[in-house]
Order: C-alpha cells, then sequence, then structure tokens
C-alpha cells in the first residue's frame, strides 16, 4: 500500500515537509493510547538468532536508523517501535543551526535518490538531552555529533568534546561526522592529522567516565584507497571502536535522472540505490585491511533486503538506512530483518 498510494501522494509535495510531516504522524501516534503496541504489531519482528554484541553493546537486531532522519531525536521511541535495533540521532552540534538556505532536498525517483544539502540543520545539543531524558524505549541510541558551520577546522574538537560531554548521560554511543558534504571544509578533517588528533581527544573523553562508551568514525564513500589506507592506520591507532560506512556521495556519475535536472538541483550529498555498490565496496575493503574482528557498520544504498544481506557478506557487522525507508516505507525493516535471518540459518546449515 505504501509505494503504490500513500508513496505517490507524499512525493507530490515538498521532501522536506513531508519529512517533517511523516515525524508529527509519528508522535501522535506514539500518543495516541495502544499506538505504540499497533506499531509494534505491524512491524516489529525479533528473532533470538537476530541478536548480537557488538563493541560491548547487545543489539536486537542488526538494522538500524541512520542519522539525518531524526536529527533532535524526536521520535526515538516510535521509530524503536518500528522494528529498528538502533537508531542514530544527528548530527547534533553544541549550537542550534538552522541550515543551508532552501531548498536542500530533492528527489530523484528514476534513481530511487535523495539529494540533500541540509547542512547539520538541527536544534542545539541541549534540545536534544532534554527529549532523550524522557524516552521510555530501551532501544540502543548512538549520538552523531558535528561541528558548527561557524567554528573554524581549528577549533572543531572543542564542538565535538561539548556534545560529546552533553550527550554522554543519554546515549549508548558515539560518531564522529566528519565526512558529510555540507559543511564548508568539514571533510578536510578527514585528513590523517587532524583526524587522529580529533578521535584520540574525544576517545580520551570516554575512557575518563566511569564506563567508556563507544567511539564509532563515519566516513565518506568518495576517498581513495590510499585515503582509506589512512583511515585503517588511524583506526587502528586510535583504537577507535568502529567504523560507519559510509555517508552520501558527491558523485554523479550512471545516474538516470537527466544532466540538466541534476546540475539544476546543485550541490549536495546524494543517498539511495546510486550508492549501493560503492558504499558496498569500501565495506569490503575496509573488512578485508581491518581483519575480521574490527566493528564496521554498513550503510548508503541499502533498498531491499537483498541490499541488506549484500553488506553483511561484504563484511558489514551491522547495517543502517535512511533513504530505504522514504523509498520502500515502514515495513522495510521487518523485510529485512527476515532475509537476514534467512541468511544466517542458511549459513549455519553450510
Amino acid at each position: 500500500m505504501y509505494k503504490f498510494l500513500i508513496r505517490p501522494l507524499f512525493f507530490l509535495i515538498d521532501p522536506e515537509k513531508i519529512h517533517h510531516f511523516v515525524i508529527a504522524v509519528l508522535r501522535i501516534s506514539g500518543r495516541i493510547p495502544g499506538g505504540k503496541a499497533i506499531l509494534r504489531f505491524l512491524f516489529h519482528f525479533e528473532h533470538p538468532q537476530l541478536e548480537r554484541v557488538i563493541f560491548g553493546l547487545k543489539f536486537k537486531n542488526p538494522v538500524g536508523l541512520a542519522a539525518g532522519l531524526d536529527k533532535d531525536a524526536r521520535i526515538v521511541d516510535e521509530m524503536a517501535c518500528l522494528g529498528y535495533g538502533f537508531i542514530e540521532i544527528g548530527t547534533l552540534t553544541p549550537k542550534p543551526q538552522p541550515g543551508n538556505d532552501k531548498p536542500r532536498l530533492f528527489r530523484l525517483p528514476q534513481d530511487q535518490a535523495l539529494i540533500n544539502r541540509m547542512g547539520f540543520n538541527n536544534e542545539g545539543v541541549a534540545a536534544a538531552v532534554e527529549r532523550l531524558r524522557k524516552r521510555k524505549s530501551p532501544v540502543l541510541v548512538g549520538g552523531n555529533i558535528g561541528k558548527n558551520k561557524v567554528t573554524p577546522n581549528e577549533n572543531a574538537m572543542d564542538d565535538y568534546a561539548y556534545c560529546f560531554e552533553a550527550l554522554y548521560p543519554y546515549v549508548d554511543y558515539f560518531v564522529i561526522n566528519v565526512s558529510s558534504p555540507n559543511t564548508p571544509g568539514l571533510r578536510e578533517l578527514q585528513e590523517k592529522e587532524p583526524l587522529q588528533k580529533l578521535l584520540s581527544h574525544v576517545i580520551t573523553l570516554s575512557k575518563q567516565k566511569e564506563k567508556y562508551k563507544p567511539v564509532l568514525l563515519k566516513i565518506a564513500p568518495d576517498l581513495s584507497p590510499s585515503q582509506l589506507d589512512d583511515i585503517v592506520y588511524i583506526l587502528k591507532q586510535t583504537k577507535t571502536d568502529g567504523v560507519i560506512a559510509t555517508n552520501t556521495t558527491i558523485d554523479r556519475s550512471d545516474l538516470i535522472t537527466p544532466t540538466a535536472e541534476v546540475t539544476a538541483i546543485g550541490n549536495g550529498g546524494l543517498s539511495g540505490k546510486p550508492l549501493t555498490l560503492r558504499s558496498t565496496q569500501v565495506i569490503a575493503y575496509l573488512r578485508n585491511m581491518l581483519g575480521k574482528d574490527f566493528p564496521i557498520i554498513g550503510v548508503g544504498g541499502i533498498m531491499t533486503p537483498a541490499d541488506a544481506v549484500e553488506k553483511l557478506k561484504a563484511g558489514a557487522d551491522l547495517v543502517q538506512i535512511y533513504t530505504g525507508f522514504i523509498y520502500e516505507g515502514p515495513s522495510v525493516v521487518k523485510r529485512i530483518n527476515k532475509d537476514i535471518l534467512n541468511y544466517i540459518q542458511a549459513k549455519a546449515k553450510v
């Protein structure tokens, strides 16, 4: 019903307006007596074989919500009812910021893709903390953190530390986001020296706490092999707990959407089906270089259950979706988990 009735109606309306509408509907559904129970009945799927322990945390299933959809932690409980094994909020910055000028979110239906140049629009970490204090679901939550646009790169470490301290009591793991293409100069922090310093600093902050919380790095899909080798070196040297591969891409090759239309949209990160192969390739490369035990979360172009299984085969321990949720609807998580279970059980028989 979603793909043939609801999605065509949604796609008639501005993408960002629909985004806020869906969040509002989910929040209302969660407040109606019995609303969350209905969501769980329709979309939840559990099985002991889906559970896994990664970087010391127990995940009910390996399918998570990628950062970007619930930036301000508005619908953590409701998204948990849709069957996600973990929810990643953010990207959050110390101060609220409006993000880039609108329009800044675009659909490419022919490619099953999105282009966004949101620019870390969020209400600031303090607003997210207030909502996290009130959440009821035990679902694991990751805090994806970044720097404010006005903060120069030489002071970026202060912004990441500020967000870490504010979120520490309320999230289960942290993600250092230096890979968004929509904040000027941000990707420069992926260079070897600044990245090593940033990761080491946040990891040290976590080690100083009574309970250590894992720190992960989210990387871009547009890195060259030599840059990926640098990432591998840094992950090992800093003893970072995991890597998320990948963020959106700035590549526009091989799109079905007419070039003139893509050019008219302008800059931004591309997500969805065009990213499927590249993100899987990056995962496979990282797995080969990092060894079998280093935690990898695969994200990018997971539009179908088969895409998720391919990420696992490439070496991912967990997966995340965002654009797939937009194009496939809320049932996609349940379908992915069922296919992953079938894959696990078939693998066990071999």
